[in-house]
């Protein structure tokens, strides 16, 4: 049964709307994502941890839920934002709706709203901070919930969404003829993935190449993993993707410089590609307003063929990467570093996501290519 539920921007905006999932009150960063399919994937991706997604498709929840689309084991943000919810859905994967869906790790869905409104005013104004409660209606008493919260740049997410226990991931990407994820046979190499969020497709990739996936914590000391490098137990670090401001993470990119020192083959995708820049001396920037969606045009430098991309991300790499790094990628949309290779090591990263699953596949050969150079 629908709520009304009241929404306090920090730009002093007060809304009202229709909510479904979760009731209650959730305070985290508003972001708009223009992908037009693959809403359980993005509300299950631990990169948007802290953050009420508005999406630029109208109608959400058509083809509702399923437990093999999942990118986590829960949903990990603060809630989402639609034009046009429904409940009834029609797929024969579907399990379940998309409130029954939120319901479960306890998120908010917000409906009957005006989401161009919300995605111009973000363009115009860069993302914000929001309050959205299903119990409380009074503007004022919204405000200082807003106030007393702590900022998403001053929170480490990623203590909330790493793994605890080092795990073995076993299975490769999805066989649409089958319908269940495929089981790789070929167990090359070993590499580690650190665990700041990774998405499960992610690690669906690595594994179709024939790597052996261990994943580990955030917190894995580098110098237990430089000794494996040496005694040829592992071959390489993955970087994983993952939420919140990378200034935040300072233990983290202390533990990957020890890693370049060492001259570990690494491979970054979104916040390790933020935090290899960090760890190399650099910084990064936020965006005005963040790159979320599934139609962005990136440029290969090499070979520069365009690839339509999926992006998530609200803080890039600086130009001042390329004095020690080469620049591999380019954005066409606003010409903001997408991917780079250290000249000094065997590291690469990337902004984007090559795994994109569901969107655009013209970037998966990144995965071959860091298998290659273990």
């Amino acid at each position: 049964m629908a709520h009304n539920v009241w929404i306090y921007l920090e730009n002093g905006t007060f809304l009202e709307a229709k909510s479904f999932g979760s009731a209650g009150t959730k305070v985290g960063e508003i972001v708009f994502n223009t992908s037009m399919t693959g809403y359980q994937e993005i509300m299950s991706d631990p990169s948007y941890a802290g953050q009420f997604v508005v999406f630029t498709m109208p109608e959400i929840g058509n083809v509702g839920c399923n437990d093999d689309d999942m990118e986590s084991n829960s949903v990990h943000s603060s809630g989402m934002i639609v034009r046009s919810y429904q409940d009834r859905y029609s797929n024969f994967r579907g399990e379940n709706s998309l409130s029954d869906f939120l319901n479960k790790s306890d998120a908010l869905g917000i409906c009957d709203i005006d989401t161009r409104y919300l995605t111009k005013m973000i363009r115009d104004e860069g993302p914000q901070m929001m309050v959205a409660s299903t119990e409380i209606s009074d503007k004022d008493e919204l405000k200082k919930i807003l106030e007393k919260t702590p900022r998403i740049e001053e929170i480490n997410y990623i203590e909330q969404v790493s793994t605890k226990e080092v795990y073995t991931h076993d299975s490769g990407t999805w066989d649409n003829e089958n319908q269940k994820y495929s089981e790789p046979l070929t167990l090359g190499k070993k590499i580690v993935v650190l665990d700041f969020g990774v998405k499960r497709n992610i690690l669906n990739e690595l594994r179709q190449t024939g790597l052996s996936v261990e994943v580990a914590p955030n917190n894995t000391p580098a110098l237990q993993l430089i000794e494996r490098f040496h005694n040829k137990e592992i071959h390489g670090v993955f970087l994983s993707n993952g939420p919140g401001d990378p200034q935040v993470l300072k233990s983290e990119a202390q533990e990957i410089k020890k890693l370049i020192e060492a001259k570990v083959p690494m491979f970054a995708i979104c916040l390790g590609h933020q935090l290899l820049s960090i760890a190399h001396g650099h910084t990064t920037y936020k965006l005005k307003f963040g790159q979320h969606g599934g139609n962005h045009p990136v440029q290969n430098q090499q070979s520069r063929v365009v690839e339509i991309t999926a992006q998530n991300h609200n803080y890039n790499v600086p130009d001042s990467i390329c004095d020690i790094a080469k620049v591999t990628h380019i954005n066409l949309f606003d010409n903001t570093i997408e991917g780079v290779s250290y000249n000094d090591a065997p590291i690469f990263s990337v902004q984007h996501h090559p795994e994109a699953s569901p969107g655009p596949h013209d970037s998966k050969y990144i995965f071959q290519e860091f298998a290659k150079t273990l």
